[in-house]
């Protein structure tokens, strides 16, 4: 039998740094069966390095080689199969609408209209809700009615603009100025009876961010004018009192249009 001398195990023991507990077999390996006690090699230790670091066993895993041959098991069709959906790259999953490659519903039938990309949603605003809301204290009639108030006031919410209609127009007993974006012949009628003034004022959709959430721009933009003729029209016309017919805009001037880039108009709102 091959026996290993003490000097040799401790050479052992030194190069792999390991705790060593010798068995009965060990011993007699040794020669040294007749110690009661075990020979003991403590482990060293050391700082851990960076560079030592290392992921857990198993959590990276290679990436699968495909393409590169028969002998890989990967080859030609790479695990795929032959023909089908499935085979082809980047169409495993099909997207909404999908019939297997037949004409979708959605392009069998013929569409019918169009989406008028100029299309403002007015909310209506009768003249008795006014009135209501100056009695209950939630509106000023002392200054200026405009889209801001109305919206900070809760009276009626909107994204595009208010239509003011004359619903109740016999409770509207105090004298206002509003600015709207569109109001009727008998709304500014009876407006007007009281001595207060309508004035249809345009916004896009930026200046009435601005209008509504001027917290949200360091420096106010210029408010747009009119995009198309029809609205050009609508705004320059006296009768529908629009703010660019020159009667209006001699005798009054908007406080929620912006007609220059950070007006003073804009910064009074803003305050």
């Amino acid at each position: 039998m091959l026996r290993l001398g003490a000097g040799v195990f401790a050479q052992l023991q030194q190069q792999f740094k390991t705790q060593l507990t010798l068995g009965d077999s060990s011993r007699r390996l040794l020669g040294t069966a007749g110690t009661a006690t075990p020979f003991r090699v403590e482990r060293a230790t050391r700082a851990l390095e960076l560079n030592e670091l290392r992921d857990n066993r198993g959590a990276r895993k290679i990436k699968k080689r495909l393409g590169r041959g028969h002998g890989s098991g990967h080859g030609k069709t790479c695990g795929r199969g032959t023909k089908g959906q499935n085979s082809r790259a980047g169409n495993g999953k099909a997207g909404p609408g999908f019939e297997g490659g037949q004409t979708p519903l959605s392009q069998v039938f013929p569409k019918r209209g169009f989406k008028n990309a100029w299309h403002r949603e007015l909310q209506p605003l009768n003249l008795d809700r006014i009135q209501h809301f100056i009695n209950t204290g939630r509106l000023d009639a002392s200054k200026p009615i405009t889209l801001r108030e109305i919206y900070g006031s809760n009276m009626v919410r909107f994204t595009d603009g208010v239509s003011l209609l004359a619903r109740g127009s016999h409770v509207l007993t105090s004298p206002v100025t509003i600015e709207v974006s569109r109001a009727s012949q008998a709304a500014i009628k009876r407006v007007e009876e009281l001595g207060g003034r309508v004035v249809c004022v345009y916004h896009n959709k930026l200046a009435m961010r601005a209008l509504l959430h001027p917290q949200k721009f360091a420096i106010a933009p210029k408010s747009a004018m009119p995009m198309t003729a029809k609205l050009r029209r609508a705004y320059s016309d006296p009768a529908r009192r629009g703010f660019l017919a020159p009667e209006i805009k001699e005798a009054y001037t908007p406080a929620s249009f912006n007609f220059e880039r950070g007006g003073a108009a804009a910064k009074e709102q803003a305050c």
